[in-house]
C-alpha cells in the first residue's frame, strides 16, 4: 500500500475551508497512486483555545456506536466521505468534535466503501482543545482492505503502552495526527521510530505547520518501518511526504540475525507477569 501524510496549515474555526482542502489533497492524493491520506490532528477545526466556550464554538458534531462506526456527523465531514468515494482512497483526519457525552478530540478512518470509524485521544496534555475534552476510553484496531490500522492522536504516543496493546492486538500500522508545537528541549519525532522498532509495525506521524493563536507547530511528520527505519520525512515546511509499505512485514515479530544461533522475537521474549504494575 501506499500511504501520504499532509504537513499542512489549518485555517482555524473553519470547517467548511479545511474539509475543501482535505478534497483537494485527496485529488493530488490519487495522481500519486497513494491508498491512504493522512492529515494532522484537529485539521477540520482547529485545536489551539482557551476557554470552554471557545472550545465547544469550534466542535463539530460526530456520533458512533459502540463497535466505532459513526452513526450521525456534520455537513463537512460527510463532504469528505463523498469524496472519499468518489476517488476510491483512505482517508485519516482529526477534528475537535463533540456528541452526547461532550468534548472529545477525535480522528476518523473514512473508507472508500464509505464506512467511517471513529477514534477518541486516550491521553490529554493540559493544552489547547485538550483542557476541555473527555479521554477516550478504547484503543481500537481497526480491519480494512489495506489491512489492520490503529489511529492514536499526538500524545497518546508518549506512554509506550498505548501502541504496545494495539500491535498485541494485531496492528500492522499505527497512524499518529498530530499537533507537536515548537518547544525548545522536546524531540517527539523521536519516539515513532522507537515504536515502530520495539513493536515491529510501520508508523506513521502527521503534523502541521503554521501558527494558531499564540501557538506555532514544528511539523517534522515521518513515515517509519518495522525496523525504525525512516521511509519519508520533512522537516517544519508545507509539505507531503509518500511512502510504500508491505504491510504483512509487520506480521513478522521474529528478527533472524544467524539462524538458530542469533535470533530475537519481539513479542515471544514478554513476561506479561512481571508488568502488573501496569494495569494497576
Amino acid at each position: 500500500m501506499r500511504l501520504a501524510c499532509f504537513q499542512w496549515d489549518v485555517v482555524f474555526d473553519n470547517p467548511g475551508a479545511n474539509a475543501d482542502r482535505i478534497i483537494e489533497g485527496l485529488d493530488e492524493a490519487v495522481s500519486r497512486g497513494v491508498d491512504l491520506a493522512v492529515f494532522p490532528e484537529a485539521f477540520l477545526t482547529g485545536y489551539c483555545v482557551g476557554t470552554q466556550e471557545d472550545a465547544a464554538r469550534i466542535a463539530v458534531r460526530v456520533s458512533c456506536d459502540k463497535d466505532f462506526g459513526v452513526t450521525d456527523a456534520c455537513d463537512e465531514v460527510l463532504r469528505v466521505q463523498s469524496a472519499a468515494i468518489e476517488r476510491g482512497i483512505h482517508v485519516i483526519y482529526g477534528f475537535a468534535g463533540i456528541d452526547d457525552f461532550g468534548l472529545y478530540n477525535g480522528a476518523l478512518l473514512v473508507e472508500p466503501n464509505g464506512r467511517m470509524r471513529r477514534y477518541v485521544k486516550t491521553h490529554l496534555p493540559c493544552l489547547g482543545f485538550d483542557q476541555f475534552a473527555t479521554p477516550g476510553t478504547a484503543l481500537p484496531v481497526f480491519d480494512t482492505d489495506l489491512g489492520r490500522i490503529g489511529i492514536l492522536i499526538c500524545y497518546d504516543l508518549r506512554p509506550p503502552e498505548a501502541t504496545r496493546v494495539m500491535a498485541l492486538r494485531g496492528a500492522e500500522l499505527v497512524v499518529l495526527p498530530t499537533n507537536w508545537p515548537t518547544r525548545k528541549g522536546t524531540t517527539p519525532a523521536l519516539i515513532c521510530p522507537a515504536r515502530a522498532q520495539e513493536n515491529k509495525i510501520f508508523f506513521a506521524s502527521c503534523n502541521r505547520v503554521g501558527d494558531e493563536n499564540g501557538f506555532s507547530f514544528r511539523g517534522e511528520s515521518g513515515i517509519y518501518g518495522v525496523g525504525g527505519e525512516v521511509l519519508d520525512s520533512i522537516g517544519a515546511e508545507e509539505g507531503i511526504i509518500v511512502a510504500d509499505m508491505d504491510l504483512s512485514l509487520a506480521r513478522e515479530k521474529r528478527t533472524v540475525v544467524i539462524p538458530g544461533v542469533f535470533e530475537t522475537d519481539a513479542f515471544g521474549c514478554r513476561q506479561p507477569g512481571l508488568y502488573r504494575e501496569l494495569g494497576e
